[in-house]
């Protein structure tokens, strides 16, 4: 984590997150990040953070702050989080969270909710590392005819 800082979303580190996200999934830039970065980057209230070494972006926490959501109490949503597959293991992941629950728990949000596929194992182990576990949502899917 060394010469690691991070810093508040910038609509500029759109590119940079596209890259990020295909490495990490080995499916070319399948989002419209562009769009959903520069979007995020003028929400002020949300906690949305980057990391960068030398520079360079290298990891991404996109937060977003919900009120009224299905009858729950003003909560956080961690919808996008990814690090560089170089520069996984470095405690960047860890580090981007930090500054996203510092953030939240300035803003009096005590309750921080994401969604992880049951089957991405190195994910559910860095979430439950952070102190996450089961919620009392369901996932719930409908797929609609083309």
């Amino acid at each position: 984590m060394e010469n690691c800082i991070v810093r508040r979303l910038r609509p500029e580190d759109a590119d940079d997150i596209s890259r990020i996200s295909a490495a990490i999934t080995n499916v070319p830039e399948a989002c419209d990040f562009k769009h959903m970065i520069e979007d995020q980057s003028r929400r002020s209230e949300d906690a949305s953070f980057v990391a960068e070494r030398e520079g360079k972006v290298v990891g991404y926490l996109i937060i977003s702050i919900l009120s009224g959501f299905f009858g729950i109490k003003r909560s956080a949503w961690i919808s996008l989080l990814g690090v560089h597959p170089r520069f996984m293991g470095q405690r960047i992941g860890e580090r981007l969270a930090e500054e996203g629950f510092k953030y939240c728990n300035y803003q009096g949000i005590k309750d921080i909710y994401t969604t992880v596929r049951w089957d991405s194992t190195d994910l559910l182990s860095f979430f439950k590392t952070l102190g996450f576990d089961r919620s009392n949502f369901i996932n719930l899917r409908k797929q609609l005819d083309s």
